[in-house]
């Protein structure tokens, strides 16, 4: 080789990559190497090679599909702007090749990218891709004792002599080493296996490349970065990768996972991950993932839960505390509400004492206990099993902080002079100034704050309604039944009037979450995407667990005695019944939690399939009127059925993806955990809802809805750490609700300190006090009553009677109950407390054996590196050689 030729082939190599440098300055990814380029040939845009793209079978691929309206193919603005053609015009710039498909009154834009396109951007998205297949990788050794790996054996023997799951057709992915890529070292990667760049590859350069073209006058202007806002202007109708074939296409994979995975009869396989992250991407095969693990996890916790019950039913007979209250027919009670109340006998609670014992029972105590500890299982046995899933789909290492910023915060920061260097990547990137920062924020969290006090001011307002049925009732002086019933129809209405206020705060506030979040100026998608979560659960939180917190620790717990009760804006306060107010925040929780589920089951039944079917019926895809011939007819007939034809028939995502989802179960998980004292029914019915959840969320992905854009990420993201923070709040919760809302800890003071046969024989008469009708307080008593001569009526607290010296003051039990009731707070937290950190401990965050297995291959990947450079090395050495006529040591 001659000094012209080497001098030669490295201005290729450099034009090469300043060509593609070049190829992707108009695509706001904003890399390091693109800020410091300052010459005047950095202006110029270098155009591709033209490349024929025929859309006959056999030919190149079609990645990815544009939908806009042949009636308007070029959308002018009034400035005579062609949106439409500069958009396009600007992705060809990038190296997509892309070709026109005019049906019906659509025009399909069919994008490819080619090879060179998909190397470039791999490099700068810094995909993980496969390696090569060497000798040395094959056969990884795996060492280390893991306590748990060795539990999980045991156990999986004994349960395979009992139940064996079918695994289904599906098997496996075979686990292939991969890094990063680079071009530079290309001699690590299959390069020339056709299956190389994947479809989940192409879509996701294809997607990045279009969220990032400027395709307005002003590159700068935010509003004219990316596809969405074409989208939103209805310049497109639709983008979207096409599905592997029709749901019903023999040997595809949508048509193997459809009959094998999504079909309700499949409903005890295992789900096939792996294949669900080859269809549908990591961030979606994450969340199925999750659920099956969650699910599963819910049997022990669902089995427990019935045995609580079934232990109330089958012991109710023998509980004295609710045969007192039904043989009872001598207490009367004092008035519920001012006036129009009246006396009522103690007996009217029955019905409602034997079923507050399903739930409130002497398993009740250890179920709170073991449920907290699941909490703890639960997130310690997923970040485990999330670190092995994560692997083994290559993204070990994957940092949100590399991520690229999103081009709307790019666009908005056009020109800022207040930038700074990424940590992980070295870039130079715009950063927002402080000054700009804080008001957002400030006015973000202020309207947040107004929308929960909303929030809560309809969970008082339901209070009142309750207040004002019970008025009713007694004015209106109901039968016999009313009565008898109205501590569960009172409830059950006023749970589902809460349960509608809740639908309709959540469709107000998902509006405003969105442009709040808009306006803090966040530098990634997941930043941005985490921080409306954050936003939207905590309203959600507040909606849905409000009107629950109340029942369980403010309704009756301080509302004073008949001589003296404590008002609230001259209102008085609810009361509890005798036997407590537990068996209310079960029917509270069952309404929201069940009712809610039962109706997201139904919405997601129904509506996919409706809005499928008027989607098929109303576009105008190629209808088969006003043709001129029967050829045309039969060219139409056949063009409707073209694959980017049928999926844009189909249901989109919208920008919002999985955030539905997730909220949906990490709600559940909210009831499951924080309230599960009072519902232990609550795991059965989500076990129950999840194992239909399941397969109806995969039907719907590959029925009615169009294949999703196959993000990369490496966890569930910020629903962990919703998760760990409900985990924690649960041990509290649960702690509180036995010891103010349940009778247990009472019972057992009274059991201890009181009884003469340390049984729970009086323990009724011990829980009511005493009072003389004659100090009621003025415009209080029963303005008439169908009781004669009361003298005394009872009500549920702990006073000294009215003939006693300190009449109506407390005694010396409440004190006792109450610092009995702190103290086993204080001691339930700390046993729980020490049994998670043994679990902490037991449990290492990476299974030892996964450890071991990422360091020997970062060690073999860095050994081929070091062995192919010094390969090369020794070649170009060589080569330099031979150029001024000297062998080598290499060549001898």
């Amino acid at each position: 080789m001659s000094d012209s030729e080497a001098e030669t082939a490295s201005m290729e190599t450099t034009r090469m990559y300043k060509d593609d440098l070049e190829l992707s300055r108009m695509s706001l990814y904003l890399s390091s190497q693109d800020l410091i380029i300052n010459s005047p040939e950095a202006a110029r845009h270098i155009r591709p090679e033209s490349i024929t793209f025929d859309s006959t079978p056999g030919d190149i691929s079609v990645d990815f599909v544009l939908v806009s309206s042949s009636k308007a193919k070029a959308p002018v603005d009034i400035d005579g702007w062609n949106r439409r053609s500069a958009f396009e015009e600007r992705i060809k710039e990038q190296g997509l090749l892309l070709e026109e498909d005019v049906v019906g009154g659509l025009t399909f834009v069919k994008v490819h990218a080619p090879i060179p396109v998909l190397r470039r951007y791999c490099e700068i998205l810094k995909l993980r891709m496969p390696m090569k297949e060497y000798p040395m990788t094959e056969h990884i050794p795996e060492k280390g004792f893991d306590l748990i790996e060795k539990i999980k054996k045991v156990v999986g023997r004994i349960i395979r002599v009992f139940i064996t799951i079918d695994p289904g057709p599906f098997v496996p992915a075979k686990y292939i080493l991969t890094a990063e890529y680079s071009r530079e070292k290309s001699y690590l990667f299959n390069e020339d296996d056709p299956e190389f760049f994947s479809a989940e590859v192409r879509t996701l350069v294809i997607d990045f490349i279009l969220n990032r073209v400027s395709w307005g006058k002003d590159q700068s202007d935010v509003n004219c970065v990316g596809i969405q806002c074409l989208l939103d202007g209805g310049v497109y109708r639709a983008a979207y990768p096409l599905h592997d074939g029709e749901h019903t296409t023999e040997n595809s994979l949508r048509h193997q996972l459809y009959v094998e995975w999504a079909m309700m009869s499949k409903w005890i396989r295992k789900q096939p991950i792996d294949q669900i992250k080859e269809y549908l991407g990591v961030k979606y095969a994450f969340y199925f993932t999750w659920l099956g693990f969650y699910t599963h996890l819910l049997i022990p916790a669902a089995i427990l839960g019935l045995i609580v019950f079934f232990y109330g039913i089958f012991t109710f007979p023998n509980n004295r505390f609710s045969s007192d209250i039904c043989n009872d027919k001598d207490t009367i009670m004092c008035p519920l509400c001012d006036r129009t109340c009246d006396y009522w006998e103690l007996s009217n609670t029955c019905f409602y004492a034997r079923l507050t014992y399903l739930f409130d029972n002497d398993l009740t105590v250890i179920f709170a206990f073991l449920m907290s500890i699941w909490a703890t299982l639960f997130l310690e046995l997923w970040k485990r099993y999330s670190a092995t899933i994560t692997h083994r789909w290559g993204l070990t290492g994957f940092t949100f902080e590399a991520e690229h910023p999103r081009p709307q915060y790019l666009a908005r920061l056009a020109g800022s002079n207040h930038t700074k260097v990424n940590i992980v990547t070295g870039n130079i990137e715009p950063t927002v100034p402080l000054w700009k920062k804080i008001p957002a924020t400030l006015f973000s969290i202020s309207v947040l704050l107004l929308l929960i006090m909303v929030a809560i001011a309809a969970v008082f307002g339901v209070v009142l309604y309750r207040m004002s049925v019970l008025a009713s009732l007694s004015l209106t002086n109901q039968s016999d039944w009313m009565s008898t019933y109205s501590n569960i129809f009172i409830p059950t209405t006023a749970a589902i009037i809460n349960l509608v206020c809740i639908q309709l705060l959540n469709f107000v506030y998902d509006k405003v979450a969105i442009y709040l979040t808009e306006m803090e100026l966040l530098r990634t998608q997941t930043e941005f995407d985490e921080s409306l979560t954050i936003k939207i659960y905590l309203f959600q939180f507040v909606n849905y667990y409000t009107s629950i917190i109340y029942i369980a620790f403010l309704k009756g717990k301080n509302v004073g005695y008949p001589a003296k009760y404590l008002r609230i804006f001259n209102l008085r306060q609810e009361e509890c019944s005798p036997g407590g107010c537990l068996m209310e925040l079960s029917i509270q929780l069952f309404i929201i939690m069940v009712g809610q589920q039962a109706l997201n089951t139904v919405v997601e039944m129904i509506i996919p399939v409706g809005l499928n079917w008027f989607n098929s019926l109303t576009e105008n895809t190629g209808r088969l009127d006003n043709l001129k011939s029967s050829s045309e007819e039969e060219d139409l007939a056949t063009a409707v059925k073209k694959p980017w034809i049928e999926d844009y028939k189909l249901l989109d995502w919208g920008p919002r993806g999985l955030f539905p989802e997730y909220l949906e179960m990490v709600m559940q998980y909210g009831f499951v955990t924080l309230f599960v004292t009072a519902f232990p029914l609550g795991p059965f019915f989500a076990l129950l809802n999840n194992v239909f959840e399941m397969r109806l969320d995969a039907k719907k992905f590959m029925k009615y809805f169009r294949r999703p854009i196959p993000h990369r990420v490496p966890n569930i993201g910020v629903w962990y750490r919703v998760l760990d923070i409900l985990g924690k709040l649960a041990v509290i919760t649960n702690a509180f609700i036995i010891a103010f809302s349940s009778n247990y800890i009472p019972r057992m003071v009274y059991i201890s300190l009181v009884s003469e046969d340390n049984t729970d024989k009086g323990f009724l008469n011990n829980t009511l006090a005493y009072f003389d009708t004659k100090d009621f307080e003025s415009g209080i008593a029963p303005l008439s009553s169908s009781y004669t001569n009361v003298t005394y009526c009872r009500y549920k607290d702990y006073r000294n009677p009215p003939w006693s010296p300190q009449k109506y003051e407390r005694p010396t039990f409440y004190y006792e109950v109450l610092v009995a009731r702190l103290t086993f707070i204080v001691i339930f937290q700390n046993i729980v407390s020490l049994v998670k950190v043994a679990v902490q401990w037991l449990i290492p965050d990476v299974p030892n054996a996964l450890s071991d297995r990422i360091k020997r291959e970062s060690y073999l990947t860095t050994q081929m590196i070091i062995k192919n450079e010094a390969k090369k090395a020794a070649e170009v050495e060589h080569m330099d050689g031979m150029l001024h006529g000297v062998n080598s040591p290499q060549s001898l």
